[in-house]
């Protein structure tokens, strides 16, 4: 039966709150420890009763097997059988830190606390407070996340007094934990060593100091139900919000295009910095920039978290790749959405072409199009849509009144220009609008083509977030002289209102630095522009290709 009327305290990670947290331990409480992966919910490994607390506390299957603490490799012996050479090897290089070891276990420790199993995990948090509250108790400790069995695990003291509160007997608050993803388990009974669980520290690191180390199916599939678990974390739902949750692998640019065009417009949102801009309009979390592994290992719980004080009915999260810590923020982000997971890799590659009026973009889209490529132009998107989509008419409608429609519905965008030209709110109101609708119909468009390569035509692509979903993007400049002189003779215009409408655009510069190519189209004539281009185009998709296959 659970405890629900202790009145649990709360230390901090100083020699008071050390003391008194070992204190605890050694009469049979409960405390929660910070670590550098989560918090975990500490109590005597050797105890059985104290033990029994905190499956009881969490909810936790009676099967899933606790990890001991310990403060160094001295304690091994204390509690392992036949500890091999390699378990001394390991912990020389990776302890203290994420790293726990599946060895024999000796009689004094309970079956109760390795969930029937006569192996045990071992490890030895890098966290000088933890380390010092299990010297002073002189006890191993037991201690899993301290989250409630199937949550997201916690890696703040706030994380653990939302799960916890009432429950457990102490919490010692040590900030913020540093890696944000559980230790990696090996398994070091079996040969070649086995990894049960992917964590902070990475595959790749132990298969560098061991050689060969097989990876156990669980860590990328849901256990069948007869399955027992030989360690934490392999069996059981886990990390779970409250709503659904869907995982989208693939490149990250595929899977943000996925996630727009998927993602339902009550639906939460987890992606990579990035691509925040994009979904507009959606509660998102950000994960962490697409390249930075760290900080999505250090994010993960918190975004998963995020969304249960929200109305949102189902999540989708974009997912790094398995190299590094990916494998373990990998891990994590499937176990939540139960091994639901769908691939955004459709093998497309998106250019996005943008510059400002009169630069030339004509050439590099018709060069495009001679690759067999879908070319989508966004303005026009977004003026189709002005007569269809009545999400976005809904939209302009509430942020700028009834008066912007006509007798026949059609908007009137001279009446909008009117308000904006006059008013930056309202301006800046009108581009959220775009944002929020304009990229998810691209998005659907690009999905719906069965072209390989698409082609985004948009003098905003960068402003609206498109770049972002390119694989490649160029900026297509010319000489301020060259441009005027396009402009007045396509569009039957002065000099001066040409120059007007160059100045009112953002510069070259502009382009140049936010792009990740730039062609300078100064041509004197269409054709050579579109020999020139045919030829650029075809270094880019080059270029592209190459990097895929490596």
């Amino acid at each position: 039966m659970i405890r629900m009327s202790i009145n649990t305290e709360v230390r901090p990670a100083d020699a008071e709150g050390i003391a008194r947290a070992a204190e605890l331990l050694r009469q049979g409480e409960l405390v929660a420890l910070p670590t550098e992966t989560v918090y975990g919910i500490a109590a005597d490994a050797r105890n059985g009763e104290a033990v029994k607390k905190i499956f009881e506390a969490k909810g936790r299957p009676q099967d899933n097997p606790l990890i001991l603490h310990i403060p160094d490799a001295s304690w091994l012996t204390r509690y392992c059988e036949d500890v091999p050479e390699t378990a001394y090897r390991l912990a020389e290089r990776f302890w203290p830190g994420p790293l726990t070891m599946i060895l024999k276990k000796k009689p004094c420790v309970p079956l109760r606390t390795t969930g029937g199993l006569e192996t045990v995990g071992m490890r030895c948090p890098d966290h000088a407070v933890t380390r010092a509250i299990i010297e002073k108790a002189g006890v191993p400790v037991a201690a899993p996340s301290a989250n409630t069995s199937g949550r997201p695990s916690c890696t703040t003291a706030e994380h653990v007094r939302e799960d916890m509160w009432g429950k457990i007997d102490g919490i010692v608050d040590g900030g913020p934990c540093e890696v944000g993803v559980e230790s990696t388990i090996i398994d070091l009974t079996v040969t070649p060593p086995q990894l049960l669980r992917p964590g902070g520290l990475p595959l790749e690191s132990l298969i560098d100091a061991l050689g060969e180390v097989t990876v156990d199916k669980a860590v990328t599939q849901k256990m069948g139900e007869g399955e027992k678990p030989r360690a934490p974390g392999m069996k059981y739902r886990h990390y779970a919000p409250k709503a659904p949750v869907t995982v989208v692998t693939g490149g990250a640019k595929a899977s943000a295009r996925y996630l727009l065009t998927h993602a339902s417009e009550d639906a939460g949102v987890i992606c990579f910095d990035e691509f925040v801009p994009l979904f507009a309009g959606h509660i998102v979390h950000p994960l962490g920039a697409s390249d930075d592994k760290r900080a999505q290992a250090q994010h993960v719980f918190d975004a998963l978290r995020t969304f249960d004080e929200t109305n949102v009915g189902e999540i989708w999260a974009q997912c790094p790749d398995s190299k590094g810590l990916g494998l373990a923020i990998g891990n994590r982000l499937k176990k939540a959405a139960g091994f639901h997971v769908e691939d955004a890799d459709d093998g497309k590659i998106v250019i996005g072409i943008t510059g400002g009026t009169g630069a030339g973009k004509t050439s590099l889209l018709r060069a495009l199009q001679k690759q067999n490529a879908c070319v989508l132009d966004c303005d026009r998107i977004y003026h189709e849509m002005l007569g269809s989509d009545e999400s976005l008419r809904a939209a302009l409608r509430k942020a700028f009144g009834g008066a912007i429609f006509r007798a026949d519905g059609s908007v009137d965008m001279h009446a909008i220009g009117l308000i904006v030209f006059h008013d930056k709110e309202k301006l800046s109101e009108l581009d959220a609008i775009v944002r929020a609708h304009v990229p998810r119909e691209c998005a659907r468009r690009m999905a719906a083509s069965d072209k390989q390569l698409i082609g985004l035509d948009a003098i905003k692509l960068i402003e609206c977030g498109l770049g972002a979903i390119c694989d490649a993007t160029v900026a297509v400049t010319a000489p301020e002289e060259v441009r005027v002189k396009r402009i007045m003779a396509r569009d039957g215009i002065t000099e001066d209102y040409a120059r007007s409408r160059v100045a009112a655009q953002q510069s070259a510069e502009y382009f140049r630095a936010r792009c990740d190519y730039e062609f300078v189209n100064d041509l004197p004539t269409a054709a050579a522009a579109e020999n020139a281009a045919e030829v650029y185009i075809h270094t880019i998709i080059k270029t592209l290709k190459e990097e895929t296959e490596r």
